[in-house]
C-alpha cells in the first residue's frame, strides 16, 4: 500500500538527497501513521471495553499517543524543509532532531502514566472477561505494528531520518507490548488467572525503555556526535584519489540536520606545484564530495617541502617516538627552523578525543620526550584533537 502511495504522491522518489523528496516521504509516512494509529486506537478501545482489560485500554491510549506523535513528526518535517533565512543560514534541518526528541518525551510520559494505572489496578484488581473478538483485534494490531515498524525503519534509513527511526522503535515496542497483553488474555481464558495489571506493568516498561532509546538517538546529533566512519573514510579516499593531494588531516564534519552536512579539511600538496593547477584540483575534489555525499566541503591547502629529505626523515622519527605516548597520535604541518644554538621543530600533534590529558600536559610530555632524543632541538607544538573519533 505504501509503495503505491509513494509512486502516486512522491515524484523522483529515489532522489532522497533532495530536501523536498525527504519532506514528501516524511509527510506521507506521517499521515499514513496517523490513520493507522487512529484505527488501532478505536479497535483496541473497543476490545478493552468488551473485556474490561486495563492492559488493553492502556495499549489503546498508547496508540492514540502515537497518532499525536505522528502529527508532531509531520510538523517537524514541514519546518525542517523550510529554506535558509538570514537568522538560520544553514537551514532548519535540526528541527527534525528536536521533534524526534519531543516524540521520545511523549512516549516516556505515556509509559509512566500507564505504569501508574497498572500499579493502581494491582492494588485494586478488577475482573477481566476474555473473548474471541478482543483477541482477534489484538492479533491484527500486532501485525499492523510490525508492518509500521518495518516501513518506518526502512524509509528512515533511506532518508536518514532520526524522527522516523524513533517511530520505528516505538512501533516495535508497541507490537511487543500488545503481544504481552494478548498473552495475558490467553492465560486468563485458559487458566482463569488474572494477570492483566501485571501485563500492563510490563507494557509500561517496554514503552518507557523504547522512549529512552529513541531519546538517546535524537540527542546525540544535537550534542555533536562523531561523524559516520564510512563517511570519513569515503571523503579521505576521494580526496587522496587525486595524485596531487598527498595527505589529509583536520577533517571536521558539521551536521545541520539530515542531508545538511558541511566539512572542512586540510590537504597536503607539493609546495613547488603550480598554484593554479592545485586550486583546480581542490575545486574538483570539493565538487566530488558534494556530488557523492551531499556534503559541502572546504579544503585548505598545506604545502610540503618535497625536496627536503632530512625533514621527512626527522618527521618519521618523531612520529615513531610520539607513538610511545599514544599509538593513535599523528603529526602534520611539520617544519624545521635551524638556528645558531638550536633547531625548532614546529608541528601539530593530533590526539584522539579519548585522551584525557590537557593540551598543556600533552605539550610538556612531547617536549620532554623530544629533548631526550634531540637535545639540541626546541619543540613548538600545537595540540589538536581527532574529531573523527567518538567518546
Amino acid at each position: 500500500m505504501l509503495k503505491l502511495l509513494t509512486r502516486i504522491f512522491i515524484k523522483d522518489s529515489e532522489n532522497v538527497k533532495d530536501p523536498k523528496v525527504r519532506g514528501a516521504y516524511g509527510i506521507l509516512c506521517g499521515v499514513y501513521g496517523i490513520v493507522l494509529n487512529l484505527l488501532l486506537f478505536a479497535g483496541k478501545y473497543i476490545a478493552g471495553s468488551l473485556s474490561g482489560s486495563m492492559a488493553i485500554v492502556a495499549d489503546a491510549f498508547n496508540s492514540l499517543s502515537d497518532a499525536g506523535s505522528s502529527i508532531i513528526s509531520l510538523l517537524g518535517f514541514a519546518l525542517a524543509g523550510k529554506k535558509p533565512d538570514p537568522d538560520h543560514p544553514f537551514g532548519h534541518g535540526r528541527i527534525e532532531y528536536l521533534t524526534g526528541l519531543m516524540l521520545s518525551v511523549i512516549i516516556i510520559t505515556v509509559g509512566f502514566e500507564l505504569l501508574k494505572s497498572s500499579l493502581i489496578k494491582i492494588v485494586h484488581p478488577e475482573p477481566v472477561v476474555p473473548g474471541l473478538l478482543p483477541a482477534l483485534i489484538l492479533l491484527v494490531s500486532i501485525i499492523v505494528k510490525v508492518y509500521m515498524a518495518g516501513y518506518n525503519r526502512k524509509i528512515g534509513a533511506k532518508i536518514n531520518s532520526a524522527a522516523m527511526q524513533a517511530s520505528a522503535a516505538d512501533s516495535a515496542s508497541d507490537s511487543i507490548s500488545t503481544a504481552v497483553v494478548l498473552l495475558s488474555m490467553g492465560i486468563s481464558f485458559f487458566f482463569d488467572i488474572n494477570i492483566d495489571a501485571y501485563a500492563g506493568l510490563l507494557v509500561s516498561a517496554f514503552i518507557i525503555l523504547g522512549g529512552f532509546e529513541s531519546a538517546k538517538d535524537t540527542i546525540s546529533p544535537l550534542l555533536g556526535q562523531a561523524p559516520d566512519p564510512e563517511l570519513v573514510k569515503g571523503i579521505e579516499e576521494l580526496v587522496l584519489s587525486h595524485c596531487e593531494l598527498l595527505g589529509v588531516h583536520d577533517l571536521v564534519v558539521h551536521d545541520y540536520g539530515p542531508g545538511r552536512l558541511m566539512a572542512s579539511l586540510h590537504a597536503e600538496v607539493d609546495g613547488k606545484g603550480d598554484i593554479f593547477v592545485l586550486h583546480d584540483v581542490i575545486d574538483r575534489a570539493e565538487n566530488e564530495i558534494f556530488e557523492t555525499y551531499g556534503c559541502i566541503a572546504t579544503i585548505h591547502m598545506d604545502p610540503l617541502d618535497m625536496d627536503n629529505s632530512e625533514l621527512f626523515t626527522t618527521r618519521r622519527e618523531i612520529t615513531k617516538k610520539l607513538k610511545e605516548l599514544n599509538s593513535d597520535v599523528t603529526i602534520h604541518d611539520f617544519r624545521m627552523v635551524p638556528g645558531t644554538t638550536h633547531t625548532n621543530f614546529i608541528f601539530d600533534a593530533v590526539f584522539p578525543v579519548t585522551v584525557r590529558d590537557s593540551d598543556e600536559e600533552l605539550t610538556e610530555k612531547i617536549q620532554a620526550l623530544l629533548r631526550e632524543n634531540w637535545p639540541d632541538c626546541c619543540a613548538v607544538v600545537k595540540i589538536d584533537r581527532d574529531y573523527k573519533t567518538s567518546l
